[in-house]
């Protein structure tokens, strides 16, 4: 038994020999192909958009022909605008098989199914792997397996053998329901036989087809499959393109043309690469992540349109054959090795690289401007508060927290209230003050006539509302309690066991947190962007997809946010990418505060994910391990193995049952985890048994080839597509395809 466990080591191993040698790159013919006079210009690619379909609704935004493809061409229908199809559905059910290993041979894969089969008293078969050619063209299986219990039962028997890393894959199995099929077109009904084709094509170029609230550039072809029926959106690869690369690096959050040029010859590269891998099915690839994300012309956006147009037919190539163009969205600072992650051998153009900028940021931002008073109201720090209505010119500035806790005078209410309407635009000739204290029931009654509030407070509260939220406070006139309850509800004067009375004078920090949310319920006082540039006297930022250029005050305050809180400094250095708020008067930022990310060079170090912690009890790591490992009660999980960006690449798992070993990218399904970086601590009972276990981690995704996040890093320092995709794939070129 060793001595064919040792077999199917090295053929899990093995690799496929193409990507060591040299070939000819994919040609494709430049001339145009037309479908019933729909034009759709070549390299083709065909889309599924739906497996197994039994009610399909297809419109179209100008018309539409629609052909029933038999033995021979039918027009059923001329002028189309709808069309619905209802009919056989295939029921799918699951089955189960265990993934033994995987061989570069066929006929030594087939001579060890044989020899393995004779041993193990199972059906041991030979399949082409067709997903994943970094570990090798043909898969070692054992099955069938009616349930995954089944299945888990026979790993401890492999496992008990010293086979250690077999898997369970779920497979469908295909029952045929006899049903007929229909199409519905301009309100006739007909029937279709189960070999009938359906073709859909728009009334001319400029036209597009819907399916599912979603457009479509390209054809339609809804066809029956082994998997049911099969609805096909054919189309160029270009456009295709553009309906990809928004969904897999948003140029909304990242954009940069450069990261999106690497990401569309990247996505291009896997396209073509990829063509004729669901042959079985009439279609190339999934429009989901099981091959790339696309969501047709909805979801296009001209940002990343134009890194397609831009590098129209560029394709990546290793020694002259296409790569096999992984991408990750954030790496945490080193992309690792593909053995270490998907097996097989060394792959020479997806190494280990590190993700970090250059140099450190040789732009900072100063300031003049002291620090604002640092003072706080009900617990709450204001001091941003202080610094946004000074920088405004609303309140004068000042540092000392004493002047915040003094009452403040009316004369000094009606003054910053004045200014607060002249910043927005609104007439103040009648702002008087109606007593000789600010408490908060007269201030209340000021602020909705300066502001002229009245609508909100007669239509926004019921009477019942009033005399809940006041409490019936005595020795107020019914509009006095309406407004003073208005105030409350819309949180700009706090809880009335908060205030205390409302006949209570206010503090100046009051006052000034109060009128600061005013000003806020009229209007975003607020920019929010991210920093592209920064200049002697000016900063670039991008805000709403534009990038626009402000002045910097000399009185700048500046801010640096962090998790727990904020504070002031007169210095504040920059990436480009830190997101930021601003406030601006007249084209000149007045305050700069920027949001809290990592204090690091790597370059995806603005992504979500650059950091991550998942705490989980024993018991519910225990229910993910034994999906695939029947260990019995957890014990423990041991990282035994790690590869060169410090990832888990051999994890053992240990069990009252048994040990299991989980190797690359299987640590991160077994553990149910973001990323396979990370590292692990215990909490433990009384007995020593562990309770708890904490994995703090860095990254998304498999860690393999292009770190997405870390493109649009390098984008900002100014790289160009072709230098970011040759420091993710190393060795490599970049040439036209077409």
């Amino acid at each position: 038994m060793k001595r064919y466990i040792r077999r199917i080591r090295y053929f899990f191993i093995a690799f496929l020999a193409l990507f060591f040698f040299g070939g000819r790159p994919v040609e494709f013919g430049k001339e145009n192909s037309f479908f019933h006079g729909f034009l759709i210009p070549n390299p083709i690619i065909k889309v599924g958009l739906g497996v197994n379909l039994s009610d399909i609704e297809i419109a179209s935004s100008s018309g539409m022909k629609v052909y029933e493809v038999n033995r021979d061409y039918r027009l059923v229908s001329e002028d189309a605008q709808e069309v619905r199809i209802k009919g056989r559905r295939e029921k799918l059910s699951e089955k189960f098989v265990i993934l033994i290993g995987y061989a570069q041979e066929k006929k030594e894969a087939e001579q060890l199914a044989r020899e393995l089969k004779d041993k193990i008293g199972r059906n041991v078969y030979v399949e082409e792997n067709k997903r994943n050619d970094l570990d090798g063209p043909f898969q070692i299986k054992v099955g069938d397996f009616l349930t995954r219990g089944d299945a888990l039962a026979f790993i401890k028997e492999l496992n008990a053998a010293g086979l250690a890393e077999a898997w369970i894959l779920t497979e469908d199995v295909t029952v045929e329901e006899s049903k007929p099929l229909w199409i519905l077109v301009n309100d006739r009904l007909q029937n279709l036989t189960e070999e009938t084709v359906l073709y859909f094509i728009p009334a001319s170029r400029e036209s597009f087809l819907s399916f599912n609230g979603r457009s479509y550039r390209g054809i339609f072809i809804l066809k029956s499959s082994k998997k049911g029926m099969v609805l096909i959106n054919l189309l160029n690869v270009e456009d295709y393109l553009k309906g990809v690369v928004p969904n897999e690096l948003s140029p909304y959050g990242f954009n940069e043309i450069e990261a999106l040029k690497a990401q569309a010859v990247a996505a291009r590269t896997y396209a073509i690469k990829n063509l004729g891998e669901n042959a079985e099915l009439g279609f190339d690839l999934w429009d989901t992540a099981r091959s790339q994300v696309y969501r047709g012309i909805g979801s296009e956006h001209p940002s990343s349109s134009r890194a397609v147009d831009e590098t129209g037919g560029e394709v990546v190539l290793y020694r002259g054959a296409l790569i096999n163009a992984l991408y990750t969205s954030t790496c945490g600072g080193r992309t690792e090795n593909s053995e270490n992650v998907f097996g097989g051998k060394a792959v020479p153009y997806l190494r280990s690289t590190v993700c970090v900028h250059d140099k450190k940021p040789d732009r900072s931002v100063e300031t003049v401007r002291e620090a604002p008073a640092r003072a706080q109201v009900f617990g709450n720090d204001i001091s941003l508060e202080i610094a946004s209505l000074s920088a405004l010119g609303v309140i004068p500035g000042g540092s000392d927290p004493v002047a915040f806790r003094e009452m403040v005078q009316p004369e000094e209410a009606v003054d910053w209230i004045r200014k607060a309407l002249a910043f927005l635009g609104t007439q103040d000739s009648a702002v008087v003050y109606p007593a000789p204290a600010v408490t908060f029931s007269s201030l209340a009654s000021l602020i909705v006539e300066a502001f002229h509030w009245e609508d909100r407070v007669h239509h926004l509260l019921v009477r019942e509302e009033v005399d809940y939220i006041t409490g019936k406070s005595p020795g107020l006139a019914p509009q006095e309690r309406e407004n003073l309850a208005y105030l409350i509800w819309a949180e700009v004067f706090p809880p009335l066991d908060a205030m205390g009375s409302p006949e209570r004078a206010l503090s100046r920090g009051e006052f000034v947190h109060s009128l600061y949310k005013v000003l806020t319920s009229s209007k975003d006082l607020s920019h929010y962007g991210t920093v592209e540039e920064i200049g002697r006297d000016t900063v670039d930022v991008m805000e709403d997809l534009q990038k626009i250029t402000l002045r910097l005050s000399p009185e700048i305050f500046l801010v640096r946010d962090y998790l727990e809180g904020h504070s002031f400094t007169v210095s504040l250095s920059l990436w480009p990418g830190d997101k930021v708020r601003w406030l601006e008067r007249d084209g000149v930022m007045i305050l700069l505060e920027v949001a809290p990310s990592p204090d690091t060079n790597v370059l995806d170090r603005t992504s979500t994910y650059h950091r991550w912690q998942v705490r989980r009890s024993r018991e519910e790591l225990e229910k993910l391990v034994n999906q695939y490992f029947p260990v019995g009660r957890l014990v423990d999980v041991i990282d035994r193995k790690r590869g060169d960006s410090g990832r888990v690449s051999e994890l053992l798992v240990v069990g009252s049952e048994g040990q299991a070993t989980a190797i690359g990218l299987k640590v991160r399904y077994v553990l149910g985890l973001k990323d396979t970086l990370f590292a692990i601590d215990r909490e433990f009972d009384g007995e020593g048994r562990v309770t708890f276990f904490t994995f703090s981690g860095k990254g998304w995704g498999h860690g393999v080839g292009l770190c997405q996040i870390g493109a649009f890093g390098m984008a900002q320092q100014g790289a160009r597509y072709q230098e970011i995709l040759k420091k993710y794939y190393q060795g490599v070129k970049i040439e036209k395809a077409y």
